[in-house]
């Protein structure tokens, strides 16, 4: 079993726009007042919290909300490396092994020593454009090179470790963390990779007479996305996108940093986590 993780620091950090994640919070701070600790809380997007965030202020980061705005977290505290207790909120949360019933039992079982750091590979996805960076970004779940508002495919090359592996004429290709592999990858038909592991997946969406099966790559290797068309654009862990001109290439690697998760019981808590999931999409179905 991992070390034990119990925090001094912690801040509590919401989605602005959902009322019952504020009310959470108030609820989780006097939780933790009642320990002795003062934890500030406020919006994932306050400036002046996520600064604090950024110069390692606090020890943990109690995130309230569903998988976007822990993908938000991530970002933030990542270069920083303060971990990331998830409550959902939201409708999925397979990035959150608490749910929002539960945070009182688990915050007990937190300050009990019963919890664990969990670390997450990230991507570093870099827009190249004649030789010159024009932007670059890390993801815990995807970067994705798809085709734009126009309804035809997309033309692109992948290339791996510097060598060309496949030609793609498709909607777009997904380039995949495990953590991201039940994201859009798995949307995608993607296989789904445990989320210790370090490899890069590549998934292509709607392929047109090219491979359609994704490919899983060694840990440590590099790919490189090169445009061959007009109408494509990369976003990056769902963001607004940005537009790739002709000959525009994409490098897509392992991040320096790792997303930290705090994590409870032992690591087999993902497969029962993704299994709930699941089954619960497919009753709902049912219904």
């Amino acid at each position: 079993m991992p070390e034990a993780f119990i925090p001094k620091r912690p801040v509590i950090a919401t989605h602005p726009k959902m009322s019952e994640a504020l009310m959470e919070a108030e609820a989780m701070s006097a939780y933790l007042k009642d320990r002795g600790i003062e934890a500030p809380r406020g919006s994932i997007y306050d400036e002046d919290l996520r600064k604090r965030i950024r110069r390692g202020e606090f020890d943990m980061l109690i995130v309230s909300g569903g998988d976007g705005t822990v993908l938000r977290a991530g970002h933030l505290c990542a270069p920083s490396g303060v971990p990331i207790l998830g409550v959902n909120l939201g409708r999925i949360g397979f990035l959150i092994q608490v749910e929002r019933q539960e945070w009182p039992q688990y915050f007990d079982k937190l300050f009990n020593g019963e919890a664990w750091i969990e670390n997450r590979m990230m991507l570093h996805a870099e827009h190249i454009r004649a030789g010159e960076s024009l932007g670059n970004w890390n993801a815990l779940n995807e970067a994705v090179v798809a085709r734009g508002q126009l309804l035809r495919p997309v033309r692109l090359i992948a290339s791996v470790d510097g060598r060309q592996l496949i030609s793609y004429l498709a909607d777009g290709l997904i380039t995949s963390t495990p953590t991201g592999s039940t994201a859009y990858a798995l949307a995608a038909g993607g296989p789904i990779l445990p989320p210790e592991l370090r490899n890069i997946l590549l998934v292509p969406i709607a392929p047109h007479l090219s491979v359609d099966r994704a490919v899983v790559l060694s840990e440590g290797s590099s790919v490189s996305i090169n445009n061959r068309g007009e109408n494509a654009v990369l976003s990056v862990d769902g963001q607004p996108p940005i537009t790739l001109l002709e000959d525009d290439h994409v490098d897509v690697r392992a991040a320096d940093v790792t997303t930290r998760f705090v994590r409870f019981g032992d690591p087999g808590y993902f497969y029962r986590n993704l299994t709930a999931h699941m089954n619960e999409n497919s009753l709902g179905f049912a219904r």
